[in-house]
């Protein structure tokens, strides 16, 4: 049976500073830019606030850890146990595994381990690894993306954390590659689909490819500039999620204007329905 889930992407403004991975080119490592947002509720307390509000697991974007120290992640891992959430998804929001810049790949996939790790400790089930930043016309680029998913797949089964990737970023733009990525991977690797990573005419054919496969979802709607979603557009994509008999996660995405809250309470009143 689906249940509600969400992602801390849908508080990224009432969730304080968000910690942004980037690459510095010049100096050939990963940098962190702080992006200061407001804090009217912090990812310790918010566990507690999203299980009287319905919810049954998390997904925490790897921005929003303000500290990586055991002594804060165990305390992040029985403020999410004490509610009674699943923390389902670590999203891993940063890394290029597909770049032909040798240097760079290989400093991404270590600097991924390091975050497998502290998966691990915190208690997240899964990461969710970004395949890659190539267009998906690079077939290069595919291979050198299936490559290290699968030792990074191999690395997180020792961790005893499952590795996800998403239809998210250009490499994984098409329904195919996300195929191509699972079939190459096997068992070792899921797929999160995400409603809002693609577009176009073909939007929910390509999604129709890849529902199926998938052990989360990201309920993404298209919002107006008041933060209200296209009722009818998203009632499209969550019957496809029916007919293909999805079971799993139903992860709320608001990334809209105005208050979050209620812009997630929006999307979720049009969720419950298939729930």
């Amino acid at each position: 049976m689906s249940f509600l889930s969400i992602s801390t992407w849908s508080l990224h403004r009432n969730l304080g500073p968000l910690h942004w991975t980037r690459w510095d080119e010049q100096k050939q490592t990963q940098v962190t830019i702080i992006d200061p947002q407001p804090e009217t509720i912090s990812l310790l307390e918010l566990p507690a606030e999203l299980a009287v509000k319905g919810f049954g697991a998390i997904e925490i974007g790897h921005f929003h850890f303000r500290d990586t120290s055991e002594v804060y992640l165990h305390q992040l891992k029985a403020a999410i146990h004490n509610a009674g959430l699943c923390f389902y998804t670590l999203l891993i929001d940063y890394g290029d595994i597909s770049s032909e810049d040798e240097v760079r790949r290989l400093a991404d996939i270590t600097w991924i381990k390091g975050w497998i790790d502290i998966a691990a400790i915190v208690g997240a089930e899964r990461v969710r690894i970004i395949a890659g930043q190539a267009e998906s016309t690079n077939q290069a680029a595919l291979k050198l993306s299936i490559e290290a998913l699968q030792q990074l797949c191999e690395y997180a089964d020792t961790c005893g954390v499952r590795v996800v990737t998403e239809n998210f970023q250009p490499l994984t733009s098409t329904a195919d590659n996300c195929l191509a990525l699972l079939a190459a991977c096997g068992e070792q690797l899921g797929l999160i689909s995400d409603f809002g990573n693609f577009t176009g005419d073909y939007k929910f054919s390509e999604l129709k490819k890849i529902i199926s496969k998938s052990e989360s979802i990201h309920a993404k709607a298209i919002t107006d500039g008041d933060g209200h979603p296209d009722a009818e557009e998203f009632q499209v994509c969550m019957n496809l999620v029916k007919r293909l008999s999805y079971d799993g996660p139903i992860v709320i995405i608001y990334d809209g204007p105005h208050d979050m809250w209620d812009g997630i309470e929006r999307v979720k009143q049009l969720v419950i329905p298939y729930l």
